[in-house]
């Protein structure tokens, strides 16, 4: 994306909203402009009048105008800022709120990609510098832009001819910033990267703290630590050093300015073309030209700055979904809701050439169990992902009650789907609301009965705030089998047709896993359940078993077919189910 097309999405999309008050801040830099110049021009009068003519009818009036000027560039450059303050804020709750939106719609495939660290960075470090761009660089073209005309027509109305000599020093001061602006756009990248690194690692170090006692590695992640830390530190003191550059080489053409312009005034008195008032009143403008000099030098900088970062933001905010709606999509309509794969292949990259399924070809009865069961690895768990549309396939088709999935509404496909994982994922909030996340608008009846059909009441009952208690991150304070209970209850709420459930009780005492079966054969009761089956009892209840290897369906039967027919799941009973 070219640089003037960032300009003007970001004009389009977040700044035009917000125009008029963008105006009112520029009436206020004028104000500004206008009170800073007075402030030299007043010079001219106060040194002529009061100390060279010794004039006593203005010795209030003047100190008066110069308190006046003062206040009103006080007063109007607090209005300005505070103006594109607001503007910057709301400004970047959209960039937030859009990157959000986009990243909450994401296909799953493009957030698998990149670690939420990264999004994460994006959200914050990239934000900050696309709202610096739209907010301090506006405010600051306007009002040192302004302020600099201003100042440069008392320069010009004292003496054209000093004036002519001190604006030499703009376009010096621009080619400097010009060279050091395209610097910071590569370290500003470079420490982006740098932040990212480090919110994703620290992401790892909270999600782990557990792994890190009780292999005694608090050393080796203080040291991994210190190392991400330093690296960014690295980065951003380059970025600052760039923007402290600017200072010496200002200060040495204002150095420069100054004596030529003491040099060549002294010339022009000497030769009566120059009064000591005027060149006062000068010297005071080009002396308060040194600041808005100062700032639209480092413009460009913060230019490059926004640029960097809108250059990564706006891509993710304009990301296209893979997993659409077609144009002619359809509501699915369920009666027995049997789900079919015809011929379906499938690979998580597009480029990969070997494919996690093959050709695979299943059947899954209507409010009827079916089981997949095979080793790791082997396609099990992504046969699942694909019912929903998690994934794409690459070929074939998969049909519910006959109707292909891709040419139905994705909402209406999810909205017959619940979904229990083997990675049970809650929410840092309450018990009550985890349940009822399934259907928000769910009456506390309705909550109460799913958590006792779920055996959740007897656990939440002996906690001192009950539903109201809150879990922690991903559920941290509760146990495996109570936040797969809270699970299997969140599913009850949402009362699907069809429950994908990647079964795990095997790591769970055989009291919490009987309860955690006696909800699950609740939940499953008449509907289309498809399971991945790690249990005896529930390979036992399944009207139909696919044995699944390497992305094949490779046999299918009851449990004694399979026994006498797959040497594969006999396998795997041996090894798996009979310990």
């Amino acid at each position: 994306m070219k640089n003037s097309e960032i300009y003007k999405r970001l004009y389009k999309d977040y700044s035009r909203k917000y125009l008029n008050k963008i105006l009112l801040s520029g009436f206020f830099s004028i104000l500004v402009a206008g009170s800073t110049s007075a402030i030299a021009w007043l010079l001219d009068p106060a040194i002529k009048k009061l100390f060279i003519e010794k004039d006593q009818s203005l010795i209030v009036l003047i100190p008066f105008m110069i308190i006046i000027a003062f206040s009103l560039k006080g007063l109007s450059l607090y209005f300005a800022k505070s103006t594109m303050i607001g503007v910057g804020e709301e400004v970047k709750k959209k960039l937030q709120y859009d990157m959000t939106e986009s990243l909450i719609k994401a296909d799953t495939q493009i957030i698998d990609k990149k670690h939420s660290g990264s999004f994460i960075s994006n959200l914050t470090y990239d934000v900050t510098h696309i709202t610096n761009l739209l907010s301090h660089a506006l405010l600051t073209l306007f009002k040192d832009s302004l302020t600099l005309i201003g100042l440069l027509f008392v320069m010009f109305t004292q003496n054209w001819k000093l004036a002519l000599i001190s604006i030499v020093m703009i376009p010096l001061a621009g080619f400097s910033a010009k060279t050091l602006g395209k610097r910071l756009g590569k370290v500003t990248t470079q420490a982006q990267e740098k932040s990212g690194f480090l919110t994703t690692y620290l992401v790892e170090l909270f999600k782990n703290h557990k792994l890190i006692k009780i292999f005694q590695k608090e050393n080796y992640e203080n040291l991994r630590a210190d190392r991400y830390l330093e690296q960014l530190k690295d980065k951003n003191k380059k970025i600052q050093v760039v923007f402290v550059r600017m200072s010496p080489i200002m200060e040495t053409l204002t150095g420069i300015m100054i004596a030529v312009l003491i040099f060549y005034s002294g010339k022009l008195m000497m030769q009566n073309e120059l009064d000591i008032n005027n060149f006062f009143s000068f010297l005071a403008a080009m002396m308060l030209a040194y600041q808005p000099v100062r700032s639209l030098s480092t413009l460009n900088m913060i230019l490059n700055q926004g640029l960097s970062a809108a250059s990564r933001i706006l891509p993710i905010i304009d990301n296209e979904n893979k997993i659409k709606d077609e144009k002619e999509a359809k509501v699915l309509s369920l009666k027995e809701a049997k789900i079919n794969f015809k011929n379906v292949n499938f690979s998580y990259d597009v480029d990969e050439q070997s494919k996690v399924l093959k050709e695979i070809n299943l059947e899954f009865s209507g409010g009827k169990m079916t089981s997949l069961v095979g080793h790791s690895g082997s396609g099990k768990s992504t046969i699942l992902n694909l019912i929903p549309r998690f994934y794409d396939i690459g070929s074939g088709d998969i049909t519910i009650d006959n109707q292909s999935i891709y040419k139905t509404k994705i909402e209406s496909l999810r909205n017959n789907i619940s979904l229990v994982s083997q990675e049970t994922t809650l929410f840092d909030d309450t018990i009550k609301n985890n349940i009822k996340y399934a259907n928000v608008d769910a009456s506390d009846e309705e909550i109460y009965k799913a958590a006792k059909l779920s055996y959740c009441d007897e656990f939440i009952e002996l906690l001192p705030k009950k539903y109201d208690t809150l879990i922690g991150e991903n559920g941290v304070r509760l146990s495996g089998g109570e936040k797969q209970r809270i699970s299997i209850a969140r599913a009850m709420m949402k009362k699907s047709s069809i429950i994908l459930l990647d079964e795990a009780t095997s790591s769970l005492d055989s009291e919490t896993e009987s309860k955690i079966q006696d909800a699950l054969s609740i939940l499953t009761k008449n509907k289309t359940t498809i399971v991945i089956a790690h249990r005896l009892s529930t390979i036992l209840n399944s009207s139909n078993i696919y044995v699944i290897d390497s992305g094949n369906m490779v046999a299918s039967g009851s449990h004694e077919e399979l026994l006498k027919n797959s040497d594969l799941y006999k396998n795997f009973y041996e090894k798996q189910i009979q310990k």
